[in-house]
């Protein structure tokens, strides 16, 4: 055991139990403390996501910062409404007694964050931590250092870690953090590791939220707007390199529209990125080498269509598309998460349904059509976290839907109401009267079995 991890569970334990994070003023004061802090900072953070993954300061503000402020002030705007106690519906046979369902966080929370997003989505579930009443440790990646280093400092010196604490380290840091008896676990990152840490959590029967991934489809029906889907596609697929856990996976494309979706691909990765990707310098790198070794293992020249040039000193692999792909190739293995996107062909509509289901249920899925006919087929065939019709990556970004995967993409979900309610529990309360008792429950009369009949049937 970690004496120094086990101390600051406990005392974030004694902390919890002292009742001072459950008031909504407290919580409030906490998360405008926490934005302000962000923007303070907001330089230096930008700064460790470019020294860590190469983004542009446009690209690091929109996808890790700018959607933290919006959580931050929605969660402020509406946390002392959600967590109200909610009266219920009480039954007859319940006469004089009242029914509330009170929302009670859970204590001390574990948030394992991943690197591909280091700060947003070490940041994004503290907000629902601290909105549910919660204290919180958090693991940042190790793979992206700066922003760690960040993270940490920026934690220690707005709050106590007896609140909220960072503690720094490799997967053995993450092995013995999980080997504590907190009381909820909000783990983002891989489906291997997925399963060490639900694997974890069950010793303490601990309720997780899994955020995981998939290779999530985008499927380009025959009524498509091509060009328009290529656009997106591009936007979605390659913004920080292709390692996002929603990233367009794969494209499922009609025959017919195969040539002309090739021209528009190639057209908007030069248009976004330039003629030369290699040489700009601009293009998000991979975390590391040894992930650069294995998106290059997917790679299979002969069906490289654009792109496929590397380089694993510098951490760097461009816009990459790749043809007649089929589901025995490599690439299709297992998610990508890097910048090469494989294209497969279909003959019918129809055919989709049985092709993406030949995968487990993906973290997000595309639907790009014209018709609410196949709009419907996609949505009400086939099961996924989330996604867009005719768009990309679009509905993570917004705190009033739920975010989360289904089956090996993960349990769960956040953003918004749907952080809150993670980060707390549903206790329901029946509250009786002592004015009268009826005598219903106790009898054992034939009259009395006739009565609860008529009330329950």
């Amino acid at each position: 055991m970690n004496e120094a991890i086990h101390s600051l569970v406990q005392k974030q334990k004694q902390y919890f139990y002292s009742g001072e994070t459950k008031s909504i003023a407290f919580r409030v004061k906490q998360l405008e403390k926490l934005k302000a802090a962000i923007k303070e900072r907001e330089g230096d953070i930008l700064n460790a996501v470019w020294r860590d993954l190469n983004k542009s300061e446009h690209e690091a503000f929109l996808t890790e910062i700018g959607f933290l402020y919006n959580e931050i002030k929605d969660m402020i705007k509406n946390v002392d409404h959600w967590a109200a106690p909610k009266k219920e519906k009480t039954p007859l046979s319940h006469a004089g007694s009242k029914s509330i369902v009170y929302k009670e966080p859970y204590g001390v929370t574990l948030i394992i964050a991943p690197w591909n997003y280091p700060f947003q989505l070490a940041i994004a579930p503290l907000i629902g931590a601290i909105g549910g009443g919660n204290t919180a440790i958090i693991k940042p990646s190790e793979m992206t250092p700066d922003t760690s280093s960040v993270i940490r400092e920026l934690i220690s010196s707005t709050f106590d870690e007896e609140y909220i604490a960072v503690v720094e380290g490799d997967a053995e840091t993450s092995k013995e953090l999980l080997e504590e008896n907190v009381d909820y676990i909000f783990f983002t990152g891989s489906v291997q590791v997925g399963k060490k840490v639900m694997e974890a959590a069950a010793k303490h029967l601990t309720p997780v939220t899994l955020e995981l991934g998939g290779k999530s489809p985008a499927l380009i029906m025959k009524d498509a707007n091509v060009k328009l889907a290529a656009k997106r596609i591009v936007w979605g697929k390659f913004i920080n390199a292709g390692q996002t856990c929603v990233a367009p996976d794969y494209i499922l494309v009609h025959e017919k529209h195969r040539r002309k979706l090739l021209k528009y691909l190639v057209h908007y990765i030069k248009k976004y990125y330039g003629e030369n990707v290699t040489g700009n310098g601009k293009f998000p790198k991979i975390v590391s080498g040894k992930h650069v070794d294995r998106l290059a293992n997917m790679l299979d020249e002969e069906k490289v269509y654009y792109g496929g040039r590397f380089d694993r000193e510098e951490r760097f692999m461009e816009p990459t598309v790749m043809i007649d792909v089929t589901y025995d190739d490599q690439v299709m293995a297992e998610e990508i998460f890097g910048p090469i996107l494989p294209i497969i062909t279909y003959a019918n509509d129809y055919d989709v349904i049985d092709l993406v289901r030949k995968r487990p249920n993906p973290l997000a899925l595309y639907v790009f059509t014209e018709s609410k006919e196949n709009e419907q087929l996609i949505l009400e065939h086939l099961s996924f976290g989330g996604g867009c019709v005719n768009d990309t990556l679009m509905h993570l970004a917004t705190p009033y839907m739920p975010f989360g995967g289904v089956g090996e993409s993960g349990m769960g979900a956040y953003h918004g109401k749907h952080s809150f309610d993670t980060f707390t529990h549903e206790k329901s309360v029946l509250r009786q009267t002592t004015k009268f008792d009826l005598p219903l429950r106790y009898s054992k009369s034939k009259a009395t079995l006739n009565t609860l009949r008529k009330m329950w049937e």
